[in-house]
């Protein structure tokens, strides 16, 4: 009954100070699972981009929330907990990518003829007219099922996945940390993993504008500013689609809203 009543208390007072205006473009508010990613530029996003939701996607969306800055006190906790049922995530240095060294040759043969000579009886089926040795086949692309399997319970994804696997939808933004300029930093891969793992979920892009004047870094007390979230189309992982170019790709469906 309190996180109910506290719902309604955050949800007027944002209204009251930014407006809370969304605006779907691209696609309506509908109850399917889907991804809402976003440019971050204040903890206050999580807050706006809640209150944007009409209520029956506010009850089945949940933000993730820095588990660091969202834990620090028992009222924070008990706001994101109760109230906007965030999914807590620890932020972190990505990984470095190790590589594989590629093998040795054998001291005994020169390395060209270690990646190039064919083995023996292959050789004498090709000169007696049978087929050419075949090529290796490249990798199988690992199924969703086994991405999801191979994620670790210490991963910073592993919540999220979580959250996706028991049919929620939820709310990230892919740059990891708050921006300050007019464009949103690169984004990480965590968008496009979570793409892989769940290729049946919805991929929305969002605009937040101007929140990160009602909440400045290091202010305490919110300053009344109109603000807006602009929901733009959807996008999906294309087949064989590279990180990269798809978070790119990502990126630049978040800026074309901002000017909408």
């Amino acid at each position: 009954m309190l996180s109910k009543l506290m719902s309604f208390f955050l949800l007027a007072l944002v209204r009251f100070l930014t407006g809370s205006q969304a605006r779907w473009y691209g696609c309506p508010p509908k109850a399917e699972q889907r991804i809402y990613f976003a440019n971050h530029q204040s903890h206050a996003d999580l807050v706006m981009i809640w209150a944007a939701l009409p209520h029956e996607l506010r009850s089945i969306t949940r933000p993730i929330a820095a588990r660091d800055y969202w834990t620090q006190t028992p009222f924070r906790q008990w706001i994101t907990t109760a109230v906007f049922n965030a999914v807590y995530v620890t932020r972190q240095a990505a990984p470095t990518t190790a590589t594989t060294p590629a093998p040795a040759a054998s001291p005994a043969m020169p390395a060209t003829a270690a990646h190039t000579a064919p083995p023996a009886a292959e050789a004498e089926l090709a000169a007696a007219g049978g087929p050419d040795p075949a090529p290796d086949r490249p990798a199988a692309e690992p199924s969703p099922e086994a991405l999801r399997a191979a994620v670790q319970a210490d991963d910073p994804l592993a919540p999220l996945v979580q959250a996706l696997a028991s049919g929620d939808s939820i709310v990230i933004f892919p740059e990891g940390t708050r921006g300050h300029g007019d464009e949103p930093q690169p984004f990480k891969s965590g968008l496009y993993m979570l793409a892989r793992m769940f290729p049946q979920v919805v991929l929305v892009p969002a605009w937040i504008n101007n929140v990160q004047r009602v909440m400045p870094k290091g202010e305490v007390v919110p300053v009344p500013i109109l603000c807006s979230v602009t929901f733009g189309a959807p996008i999906a992982l294309a087949p064989g689609e590279e990180r990269r170019p798809f978070l790119d790709r990502a990126r630049r469906a978040v800026i074309a809203l901002r000017d909408i």
